[in-house]
């Protein structure tokens, strides 16, 4: 299993400002293809690199090789994720970027993890710079390194370098926890667990009266504040699923499965158009959660399944009747046939688990999961 560790360099004047120029050449390099891939509406890697190799070669000498070609890579990605989103008929512009974080290779950089110190190619010759590791990622030093991005911000360079951690070896559980994503909870689990601050929401709804409010008077200031304040949100959103996922993980038995709803295509499917409800779902982080959950479920052995997401909220986790007026309101859920009454939201868990051990039943009888089908939940 793949982990990104952030490095902080510590460079001289010098090397900062070879750093810095090679960063700015690989940008220019980016963009050019970019440029080059959107007029043509061409996304294949290697039409482009014949397309664009030998010219920049021309024109950024120093820049080596491989970090040309790297370039070219992370601009073939970006290209087919846009024309992808183009054919969707969404609006977009051609990628570009102000300051493309560099990427290397086991060719371009190398890392020394007794001295604490990396290896990496600039337009001024190869460089040592020293770094630190912060606590968190202690566990992680020594493994194998793939590839790194060297990123500048604030004022400082960074090294984000990607090892290769084994994965673990757990025997396999039979528990299986069901989680409800949702909008006004963040997640609910079939275990009872209630994820989530109510803080949270009334941040939410403070940042965005303030952007409203940036927004109408258009000053250079405000427009300053705006690009302040989304980044501000971004961070604090992700601080949020961290959180959540993190709680989720640490109170799964180790080899146990863990049933999601698969919410793909959830905001074309929605009927709100307008108003706060279609803002809530427009905000709503339920794809970056999962990916939290998954990659943290590695470590401790756990899997991590996706089921269909129909009628998680509307049928009865005792009886298995299903109808819309079950659900009598938001946090309320009521069966119309056996009268089972339940919070709506740990009722979809139980669901959302239910559904994954019946097909796990139909698909091997014999399994370890299938003999746990038989024991609904009580209310």
């Amino acid at each position: 299993m793949d982990r990104t560790i952030r490095l902080l360099l510590t460079a001289t004047p010098e090397q900062l400002q070879a750093l810095n120029q090679t960063a700015v050449q690989f940008t220019d390099c980016f963009n050019h293809v970019c440029e080059v891939g959107w007029y043509r509406q061409e996304k294949n890697g290697v039409e482009l690199h014949h397309a664009t190799y030998k010219r920049l070669r021309e024109q950024h000498p120093k820049l080596v090789a491989d970090l040309h070609i790297q370039a070219r890579v992370k601009a073939t990605e970006a290209l087919t994720s846009a024309l992808t989103l183009k054919r969707k008929g969404k609006q977009v512009r051609h990628p570009c970027s102000k300051l493309c974080a560099v990427r290397y290779n086991s060719r371009t950089f190398r890392v020394n993890w007794k001295t604490a110190t990396a290896n990496l190619s600039t337009i001024a010759g190869r460089i040592e710079l020293p770094f630190s590791v912060p606590q968190y990622a202690q566990k992680y030093v020594g493994y194998p390194t793939a590839t790194a991005d060297l990123i500048y911000r604030n004022g400082r360079m960074w090294l984000h370098i990607g090892v290769d951690v084994p994965a673990p070896t757990v025997a396999p559980s039979p528990q299986v926890i069901g989680v409800d994503l949702g909008i006004n909870r963040p997640a609910v689990t079939s275990d009872a667990q209630f994820l989530g601050e109510r803080r949270w929401k009334n941040l939410e709804t403070k940042t965005f009266r303030l952007k409203r409010a940036l927004q109408s008077k258009g000053t250079k200031s405000a427009k300053r504040h705006l690009r302040q304040l989304k980044g501000k949100q971004l961070r604090r959103r992700r601080d949020h699923d961290h959180v959540i996922s993190k709680r989720i993980v640490q109170s799964t038995p180790v080899g146990a499965t863990i049933a999601l709803e698969n919410l793909k295509n959830i905001r074309g499917r929605a009927k709100q158009r307008k108003g706060k409800q279609q803002r809530r779902l427009h905000a709503w982080s339920f794809h970056q959660l999962a990916g939290f959950i998954e990659y943290k479920t590695h470590e401790r052995g756990i899997r991590v399944v996706y089921i269909d997401p129909r009628n998680t909220s509307k049928a009865c986790s005792c009886c298995g009747h299903t109808h819309r007026s079950n659900r009598k309101s938001q946090s309320v859920f009521r069966c119309k046939s056996c009268g089972f009454e339940l919070n709506a939201d740990l009722n979809g868990a139980r669901n959302v688990r239910l559904k994954f051990l019946a097909s796990v039943g139909k698909s091997d009888a014999s399994g370890s999961l299938s003999s746990d089908l038989s024991s609904q939940p009580s209310g």
